[in-house]
């Protein structure tokens, strides 16, 4: 049974422009339930992202009935967290955090299903023949199980830490049963996209706090579609790249608007209004600034 009012929040590095609060507490009004919704960012508390669990419980025992976690500390509070549902168990990263009444916090992921609701929309007919991934820490894990989720044949991950992308790929084999993934080193980026149908940035490259592109522009042409899991420009340096050269795009927002409402209905058990949450999501980002 619902509440009246909810104490939720959100955990991250950089986090001072994230749309979430007003995602969250104008659908929390639709609802005619209060909802208040709290930045916590380490940056700000001058917090390492392997403490940020403290953060977890100090708001379990201040009474937040739930959180909200981002960049850098998905994988992080993994550890600490009391159960994890069988999605977030699954791809060993949470975004999502319910406190229950006696007292546990209980891990989930919206990324997932988030990623697959937003690219069923926006791209529903591409091919997904073979897939080049940047990035494999939380967000890319959440991503990569739903892109064979969604049947790409052939994922191809890609991340500065070698052996997180290794680690990715043998959790999405073994799950699989068949060798669909595979890591492979930056250096062989370049021959891979030129043969792939796809490319998805899953790493923070092309936020506001972590600017620029993930890979060269070069490397784009015109026979892929290209995906940013980045909203904070919308309108990322690898989006403008991308279109530049021809290709079909899909930006970020998609993806937070459907996690969060996810994330919603894990924090109160009401089902959201999700397309009146991409409206919102529309209205907020209609200044110019938001696509730059």
């Amino acid at each position: 049974m619902a509440q009246d009012s909810y104490l939720v929040g959100l955990i991250g590095s950089g986090i001072g422009h994230s749309l979430s609060p007003e995602l969250h507490e104008r659908e929390a009004d639709r609802q005619g339930v209060r909802h208040l919704y709290r930045l916590v960012d380490l940056n700000d508390l001058d917090m390492r992202p392997e403490d940020s669990w403290r953060l977890v419980r100090a708001a379990g025992s201040c009474g937040f009935n739930g959180l909200n976690v981002t960049y850098p500390c998905k994988q992080l509070i993994v550890p600490h967290l009391d159960e994890l549902s069988q999605t977030a168990l699954r791809l060993g990263a949470v975004n999502t955090v319910v406190f229950t009444s006696d007292g546990r916090a209980v891990g989930h992921n919206t990324d997932i299903t988030g990623f697959r609701a937003a690219f069923a929309r926006g791209l529903p007919d591409v091919s997904l023949r073979h897939v080049v991934q940047l990035g494999a820490g939380g967000a890319g894990s959440a991503v990569a199980h739903a892109l064979f989720d969604l049947g790409v044949a052939r994922l191809t991950v890609v991340d500065a830490v070698t052996d997180r992308a290794q680690a990715l790929v043998k959790a999405l084999n073994k799950e699989s049963g068949a060798e669909r993934a595979e890591a492979v080193p930056l250096e062989t980026l370049g021959p891979e996209l030129a043969a792939a149908d796809g490319l998805v940035n899953a790493s923070p490259i092309g936020m506001t706090t972590h600017p620029g592109l993930p890979l060269p522009a070069d490397m784009l042409h015109g026979g892929l579609w290209v995906v940013d899991v980045v909203y904070r420009p919308l309108e990322t340096p690898l989006l403008h790249a991308a279109r530049v050269h021809g290709c079909r795009v899909l930006h970020g927002g998609g993806m937070l608007v459907h996690q969060a409402a996810h994330s919603f209905r894990e924090f109160t058990g009401i089902t959201p209004n999700t397309s009146a949450m991409l409206a919102d999501f529309a209205d907020l980002t209609a200044a110019p600034q938001a696509h730059t």
